[in-house]
């Protein structure tokens, strides 16, 4: 098998046949016959699973990966990743935001610069003024809080080499971060310019986007347990100071300067901060927890091909 092309299934009806044919197209360009298209139905509500394996029934290029429920986007396309046996494995989006049409330009650089990796990327990322200035923020504050640097303007859309996906999905987390996975895999990954159309609603809310940081700040840095200490001796030399302060105002002058405002400031403030950090302790024993349990991030309903399905229950990606 020279190609394989993956992509996630969540609300694609409306595009899942344009994009069949399409990408279809821009596969048997370049490799004629020798492509498989593995569609993972990631929990989809409207009807994308029944369409998918209706193209199983037409084209026995196709394989669609039938997930018990929704797991989410970053898990669905490693649960893909791992199905796909090509030399070279094209990773988009199925929302036709990101145009099937760019896997000839991946190819040519990837020949042209002997590289691993080529994945789009945008002069100026897609969406409204919320949408944008969120998404700045997200990656600005993950590198803030980690020292990663990712690229704010890269795309789902990437073209890889059999040996960098096998890099890829040999990473066993449970909560999965993929623009993190990607960078700290390593290989010569290159950037090609491209536009990122706006078809559908972004997924992405707020929340999600505010989840998703947390997430991915503490699955690739203690960077904050780093700070909770800082702040911790900053506090503690602080109150000794104070506490000096206040003993040399006792014995030269014999007097304490008194006031409850500062009393009940500091017991908000030290209350306040134990709290908080409390809680980002919590979140990376939850990590631990979560890790420890070992439990597969994805679960597998059915395999479907060429019109059969096959039973694949309680499987695990590997």
């Amino acid at each position: 098998m020279k190609l394989s092309i993956v992509a996630t299934l969540y609300q694609s009806a409306p595009y899942i046949n344009e994009f069949y044919a399409r990408v279809s197209v821009a596969a048997k360009e370049l490799v004629g016959e020798e492509f498989e298209l593995i569609l993972v139905n990631d929990g989809s509500p409207d009807n994308s699973l029944d369409l998918a394996i209706k193209l199983t029934e037409q084209d026995p290029h196709v394989v669609v990966v039938d997930l018990s429920r929704n797991f989410g986007h970053h898990k669905a396309m490693m649960t893909g990743l791992a199905h796909a046996s090509g030399e070279l494995v094209f990773l988009i989006d199925s929302d036709l935001e990101e145009e099937p049409e760019w896997l000839p330009r991946f190819y040519e650089q990837m020949q042209r610069e002997n590289c691993d990796v080529v994945f789009g990327n945008q002069q100026r990322r897609k969406g409204n003024w919320l949408e944008r200035l969120s998404g700045q923020w997200f990656y600005r504050l993950f590198k803030a809080l980690t020292g990663i640097h990712l690229s704010e303007t890269a795309t789902t859309a990437r073209l890889m080499t059999q040996s960098y996906v096998k890099a890829l999905i040999s990473h066993e987390e449970r909560e999965v971060f993929l623009a993190g996975l990607w960078n700290i895999t390593g290989f010569n990954q290159q950037p090609n310019c491209v536009k990122k159309h706006s078809t559908s609603k972004t997924t992405y809310s707020l929340k999600k986007k505010v989840s998703l940081l947390t997430n991915a700040v503490t699955s690739f840095s203690n960077k904050p347990l780093v700070f909770i200490f800082n702040i911790g001796l900053v506090i503690t030399l602080f109150s000794l100071l104070y506490a000096a302060y206040n003993f040399l105002q006792k014995a030269l002058y014999d007097e304490v300067l008194s006031g409850w405002s500062s009393i009940i400031i500091s017991i908000w403030l030290l209350g306040g901060l134990q709290i908080s950090f409390i809680g980002l302790i919590g979140m990376y024993l939850s990590k631990v927890y979560t890790e420890t349990k070992k439990r597969p991030y994805t679960i597998i309903k059915n395999i479907y091909k060429r019109g059969k399905a096959s039973d694949e229950d309680n499987k695990k990606r590997k």
